[in-house]
C-alpha cells in the first residue's frame, strides 16, 4: 500500500499543536492587518476617499445622492509644510463648520454631531470679501459665477479672511437653501476633510470651477 496518502490522512485529523496555532494567527496577523487592512487605512486617511452628497445647497452644480472622489492629500500636504497651491478659489471642500456656530450641529438617533458639509471655497486668506446687490465681490472684483443658481443673496459687509481660514458659500443661491459662510463665517482650514472636485457618479468628470 502506498504510504503517502496515508499520511496525508493522518495530518488531516491530527490535532494541532498550541505552536502551530499560534503561528497561524500570527500569520493572519500579518497577512490581513499589515497586508490589507494597514494599507486601506493609510490609503483613506492620507489620500483618498468616497464622499456622498446629502442635500441641495450646492445645485444645479451637485444633487443629493452624488459620488465624489474627496482627495486629502493636499490638506496633509499642507499640514506637514509642503508645497501645494491647496486650497484654491473654486474648489469645493468637504469639512466641518465651525464649533461655536449652533448651525454647525446635527442629531442623529439621540446623538449631537458635526456633519461634514461641501460648498464652495471663493475668499482664501488674506482676502476681503463682500455680498453686493446679489453679488460675490472678492478683492473689489465681482467673480463671474456660471455655476450658482439664480436667487436672492443677503448682502454681506466687507470680511478680510484671517490666516488658516477660507470662506465658503453654496452654489445654490436661493434663500434659505445653504448655510455657509454668510452664516458662520469663515472655516479653520484644520476642519477641512480635503478636496471635491471629481464627481464619479451619475455623471463622472470634474466639476467646473
Amino acid at each position: 500500500m502506498p504510504r503517502g496518502p496515508t499520511l496525508l490522512a493522518w495530518a488531516a485529523v491530527n490535532p494541532a499543536s498550541p505552536a502551530s496555532t499560534s503561528g497561524s494567527w500570527r500569520q493572519a496577523w500579518r497577512t490581513w492587518i499589515l497586508g490589507a487592512l494597514l494599507p486601506v487605512y493609510l490609503l483613506t486617511t492620507f489620500v483618498g476617499t468616497l464622499a456622498r452628497v446629502d442635500g441641495d445647497s450646492m445645485q444645479e452644480t451637485l444633487n443629493s445622492g452624488d459620488v465624489l472622489l474627496l482627495l486629502k492629500y493636499p490638506r496633509w500636504l499642507r499640514a506637514w509644510g509642503l508645497p501645494t497651491p491647496y486650497p484654491r478659489r473654486g474648489d469645493l471642500l468637504v469639512f466641518r463648520a465651525p464649533a461655536d456656530s449652533p448651525y454647525s450641529f446635527e442629531t442623529l438617533w439621540g446623538v449631537r454631531h458635526r456633519p461634514y458639509n461641501i460648498k464652495r471655497a471663493l475668499a482664501l486668506a488674506g482676502d476681503t470679501v463682500v455680498v453686493q446687490d446679489g453679488r460675490v465681490v472678492v478683492n473689489g472684483a465681482p467673480l463671474a459665477e456660471s455655476y450658482a443658481s439664480e436667487g436672492f443673496v443677503q448682502d454681506q459687509p466687507p470680511l478680510r479672511v484671517p490666516p488658516g481660514k477660507v470662506w465658503v458659500i453654496g452654489d445654490n443661491r436661493r434663500l434659505g437653501s445653504s448655510l455657509d459662510s454668510r452664516i458662520y463665517g469663515p472655516v479653520d482650514l484644520r476642519d477641512v476633510a480635503g478636496v471635491g472636485n471629481l464627481r464619479l457618479w451619475p455623471r463622472p468628470g470634474l466639476i467646473r470651477r
